[in-house]
């Protein structure tokens, strides 16, 4: 599994290279030391959204556009997220990940938009300013 900080940092480092910009050169102008910029080119310190933002203006890069070029190489090549390893004790991979995939119900997602396919009764309470409860 690939860490965020780790594609981050990649992702920086590639821009910068191709923009043939030196670390010093992208340091001093995003206002960074050299020595932690190169850490977060390398993974290794998780940088704040101030100074991703301080980075991107350095290397004329919009950080939205950062975000999604990062989300695109951890969802993979097919646009499909990539599977977290088993965490629980004792879990093991499938034997066949499709054909398992093709028999289980559609999952749920983790998180919805309040109102968002709910029943009407459930739409009215919303727009009432009502509590409406939310089951997992």
């Amino acid at each position: 599994m690939t860490l965020l900080r780790t594609q981050l940092g990649s992702t920086l480092r590639g821009h910068r290279l191709r923009q043939r910009r030196t670390l010093r050169d992208v340091s001093g102008v995003a206002r960074v030391s050299l020595g932690y910029l190169s850490e977060v080119e390398r993974g290794q310190k998780e940088a704040s959204s101030e100074l991703l933002a301080s980075i991107c203006d350095a290397l004329d890069l919009e950080l939205a556009d950062l975000l999604a070029e990062v989300s695109s190489v951890l969802r993979g090549a097919d646009g499909d997220l990539r599977p977290l390893p088993p965490t629980a004790a004792g879990a093991r991979p499938a034997a066949d990940p499709a054909a398992e995939a093709a028999d289980a119900p559609a999952a749920e997602p983790a998180l919805a938009l309040v109102g968002a396919g709910q029943p009407e009764p459930a739409r009215a309470a919303l727009r009432r300013g009502q509590a409406v409860s939310l089951a997992a």
